[in-house]
This record gives C-alpha cells, sequence and structure tokens, in this order.
C-alpha cells in the first residue's frame, strides 16, 4: 500500500500529485479558459518546471498524473479535483464545466498508485479543493461559493464526520463575478498550525472568529498586492512549518510573511500563475503530509 494521508495545510510535505503543463496547456485557448493576456504556453511549462525543481527540492516526491494533449488545460492545478485523507482519496466534483473530466484522472492516478478512494461528491454536488482548509486533522473548512455548494459540503461531511472529521461549511462573497473564482484558500493560506497568511476582509466572519478561538495567527497580506494579483500574491504553498514557496513579485506580502517567521523561496510566474489565476498551491495537491 502507497504512503498516503493529509489532514493538514503544512505539515511537511512528503509526497505531492503535479501534471506537467508542457502538453495540458500547449493549445489552451486563452479566452476559453479566462486566461490573461500575459498567457504563454512554453514559457508557463517552463515556470511549471521550475516549481517542480524547489517542489522536489523540498525533500517531496512528486508523483505525476499522465502527461499528454488532452486539452484539459487546467488539469495542472492539481489542487482542485481531489483531497486526500489519512483514509484515502475524496474524488470531487468541479464547479468549472470545462474541468468536470479531471477529477477522473485523479481517480485514475490514485487506482494506479494503490491509493484507495474513499468516496466521490455526486452531482448535483460540487466541492473543489481550493475550497478546502484543514484547521487540524479533525477539522475541515469548505468555502461555499461558485465552485463549491451545500449539496457537496453535506456530502463530504457525511463521508468524513463518521470519521471523527468536523466539517464546517461558511459563506464566501462572490467579489469580482462568477468567472473570476474566489476560492476560500484566496483568502487564507496556512503557513503552520497555528500561522495563516490572510486577506482579512474577504475572510468569513465566522470562519475569521475560529481562528481568532483557536489562537491562530494571521499575518495579513498587502491590500495593494492582493488587488493586483486577485489573490495570488496569498497562494503560497508550504513545503514544511514557516517553509514556503511562493509567487515572485509580491514583495510587501514576502516580506510580512519573513517577519513572522517564514522562510519565502519565490519562482517566477508571470505566464502560469499570474495569467492563469492559480499559484503554487493550486499546482499541487499533497498526497502525503506528516
Amino acid at each position: 500500500m502507497s504512503a498516503f494521508g493529509s489532514q493538514s495545510m503544512a505539515a511537511p510535505l512528503r509526497r505531492v500529485l503535479m501534471r506537467s503543463a508542457a502538453n495540458a496547456m500547449r493549445d489552451a485557448d486563452r479566452a476559453a479558459w479566462h486566461y490573461g493576456p500575459g498567457f504563454n504556453p512554453a514559457k508557463a511549462a517552463s515556470q511549471h518546471a521550475a516549481l517542480a525543481e524547489l517542489v522536489a527540492a523540498s525533500g517531496a516526491e512528486i508523483e505525476w498524473i499522465e502527461d499528454k494533449a488532452d486539452g484539459l488545460s487546467d488539469s495542472v492545478f492539481t489542487h482542485d479535483p481531489s483531497l486526500m485523507t489519512n483514509r484515502g482519496a475524496l474524488i470531487l466534483s468541479m464547479g468549472k464545466p470545462l474541468r468536470a473530466r479531471e477529477p477522473s484522472l485523479h481517480e485514475e492516478t490514485y487506482r494506479r498508485l494503490g491509493i484507495p478512494i474513499l468516496g466521490r461528491v455526486e452531482a448535483p454536488g460540487q466541492v473543489e479543493g481550493g475550497d478546502c482548509v484543514w484547521l487540524d486533522a479533525r477539522t475541515l473548512v469548505i468555502g461555499r461559493g461558485v465552485r463549491s455548494n451545500q449539496e457537496g459540503i453535506q456530502q463530504i461531511s457525511n463521508l468524513l464526520t463518521p470519521l471523527g472529521v468536523s466539517v464546517y461549511g461558511f459563506d464566501l462573497p462572490l467579489w469580482q463575478g462568477e468567472e473570476a473564482c474566489l476560492h476560500l484558500m484566496s483568502v487564507i493560506s496556512p503557513l503552520a498550525d497555528d500561522l495563516a497568511l490572510v486577506y482579512s476582509p474577504l475572510l468569513p466572519a465566522p470562519f475569521y472568529q475560529m481562528l481568532k478561538a483557536r489562537g491562530i495567527r494571521l499575518v495579513e497580506g498587502d491590500a495593494e498586492e492582493f488587488a493586483a494579483s486577485n489573490g495570488l500574491s496569498l497562494n503560497v504553498l508550504p513545503t514544511n512549518p514557516l517553509q514556503v514557496i511562493a509567487v515572485a513579485g509580491f514583495p510587501k506580502t514576502k516580506a510580512a510573511m519573513e517577519a513572522a517567521g517564514c522562510t519565502v523561496e519565490i519562482f517566477e510566474a508571470d505566464a502560469l500563475c499570474i495569467a492563469c489565476e492559480g499559484g503554487p498551491t493550486c499546482l499541487t495537491r499533497p498526497i502525503l503530509r506528516q
């Protein structure tokens, strides 16, 4: 049986699921996928490879989804179609119609790796991984918004409650509309078990109160950088507690994390993350954190 299990957002990253941008994004229609004018498939592929090098250098083993030109450009954002638990993978259901076939890619990969499937979110339920935040091993918070709905949250709760996990759903604001999707992880990135990078004006108020009640320290991301990047300045990947990978170009947010005790590695991502609105967290699906 393969090693798996991840009910933490910042425990040491040991194993992670990724998909190369080389073929997936090669022929992407920029308008259809809602990518920005900076999108460049070849440059995106090289920037993705640079991220993979940083992830591997942290000590994490990368498991690759099959690299083929299947037209699923967003499939490089492996965080969204599945969620890992200590009992196996949850196969999620995408709120973006163009991404509907991605969960089956994850299911096929987990079966190849010998990782059990704990359950699935079935239509009309929708949950995307970017809306899911483990506060601790027994508490999962899901943002209810344009990509994750109450039916999906209820299905996750039905699967995890018998395993001793409490599932909470909190409403997200629409912010800039349906296309410019706001996930819960657009406004919070855990940096350690007791530390998180946030943009508090867009945090659901009850979630903010829960974080404070649990003694989780909040590092405020710079408001101007957040607005300029549509939230990407907050999208950082912890490879270990207080060790993160972030997108280049947001010095004030980087300085705020460093002031809170973090070590921050950056990579150039204008053609990949900025253009396609998904950062290093979105580009990785942790399989094992321990």
